[in-house]
């Protein structure tokens, strides 16, 4: 093992849960604005995880007063507090960019029937 996948290994976060494209989840992101420190709340559907070490990635896509917004965040990084998953999602892809050009209930993803 080299000295950098050493450092890279101590800045891997291990409390993220387990989630796929297609789940809502909940993501709780500290935001510093001035001195002030808060946390915001971003929900949405994940439409692309890109894995990796310490360069993984997901991508969180929402519909904020009728406009998408998408949201890329860094799957290690220390300014998110948490994730949650909200609901588990029953799709055929890993990557749901088709997600862009629908819209309303057509935009909607199937929840996984757990038995």
């Amino acid at each position: 093992m080299t000295i950098i996948e050493k450092i890279e290994r101590e800045q891997l976060r291990m409390d993220i849960p387990e989630f796929n494209a297609g789940d809502t989840v909940k993501v709780h992101m500290r935001i510093i604005e001035g001195e002030k420190e808060r946390i915001q709340v971003f929900q949405g559907a994940v439409i692309r995880i890109s894995k990796g070490t310490t360069n993984a990635t997901f991508t969180v896509r929402k519909i904020s007063d009728g406009v998408g917004v998408e949201r890329v965040f860094p799957m290690h990084s220390p300014s998110i507090e948490r994730v949650e998953v909200v609901q588990e999602g029953r799709v055929r892809r890993s990557r749901l960019y088709y997600l862009r050009n629908l819209k309303g209930k057509a935009a909607r993803i199937k929840p996984k029937n757990r038995w």
